[in-house]
């Protein structure tokens, strides 16, 4: 099938399509649940084994249920396996999986805001920043060769309240990791010693200038319910997106001096960089 797009950044890689848990409890081939995906929709159901199935615009969809949540390979060809997830199945943690949100703009602009520690005491004031703390700290930024990740180590933080189990502020040690276009990794200080808590966002590209942001928490909090830690991260989330959604541009701008970076972006300037090697082309606002 011809698809709306070309990029095979998007068509040979595993993509979000929604959680796993109301396939495999309630959709079947004669009433499947639909979503959308790359501007076409996605029926989805399980067979007597339980095992996922799907269809991007009437035609058969590859799909893996993995970490909570479906993946499909548009082109059925994918160029490498879904990343590793270890944390989602490490015992003591808690994996919580906080919902879709819709977001319109472009997945791109999604994860380069995920990554971005300068706008915590202007967006999530009380919560992830407060002024006068605004310093963006030195910390390192690398590609792994092995996996072809971003990683973004030392990074350090002051926070009011880091989480919905905190009541205090305190200096917050954070790790970004970005395996995918549409999908990152947050680690933060936890309450258990040595450990840190991780916060996956794994985007569903709807289109070039929608998704539907799905968040996963597999932390260390004996005391919080489940609510309030949906309801947290629902805070910190409804806080970005009305900036997300009222950017200049709904595609992220690769090319040319549209955009400015400062000394704090360092993990967005390897991003595009990143972005521009793998040559891509979906959600990218042309060149002027």
């Amino acid at each position: 099938m011809p698809f709306v797009t070309d990029d095979p950044n998007m068509l040979d890689d595993w993509l979000v399509i929604g959680p796993a848990t109301p396939v495999s409890a309630s959709a079947s081939a004669s009433a499947p649940r639909t979503t959308r995906l790359l501007g076409e929709t996605v029926q989805l159901w399980t067979d007597a084994d339980g095992a996922p199935h799907g269809s991007l615009g009437g035609q058969p969809l590859t799909v893996q249920s993995r970490y909570g949540y479906l993946w499909a390979c548009p082109s059925g060809r994918p160029a490498r396996p879904l990343f590793d997830f270890p944390e989602y199945s490490e015992p003591g943690r808690r994996t919580i999986d906080c919902g879709g949100i819709g977001v319109a703009v472009s997945g791109l602009r999604v994860i380069e805001n995920f990554l971005d520690m300068a706008h915590f005491p202007f967006v999530h004031a009380d919560y992830l920043g407060k002024v006068p703390h605004t310093e963006v700290a030195q910390y390192q930024v690398q590609v792994e060769p092995a996996t072809g990740e971003i990683w973004a180590t030392d990074c350090r933080f002051w926070q009011p309240r880091a989480s919905a189990a905190h009541d205090s502020g305190s200096e917050v040690l954070y790790k970004y990791r970005v395996m995918q276009p549409f999908s990152a990794m947050l680690y933060k200080s936890s309450f258990r010693a040595g450990e840190l808590d991780a916060i996956g966002l794994f985007l569903q590209p709807v289109d070039e200038e929608h998704v539907i942001a799905h968040t996963l928490l597999a932390c260390y909090d004996d005391d919080s319910t489940d609510a309030e830690l949906i309801a947290f991260q629902h805070t910190i989330f409804g806080q970005d997106k009305p900036i997300l959604e009222n950017h200049a541009f709904k595609r992220m701008p690769l090319e040319g001096r549209a955009e400015t970076p400062t000394r704090g972006d360092t993990s967005s300037v390897t991003y595009r960089r990143w972005l521009r090697e793998r040559g891509m082309r979906f959600g990218v606002r042309a060149a002027a």
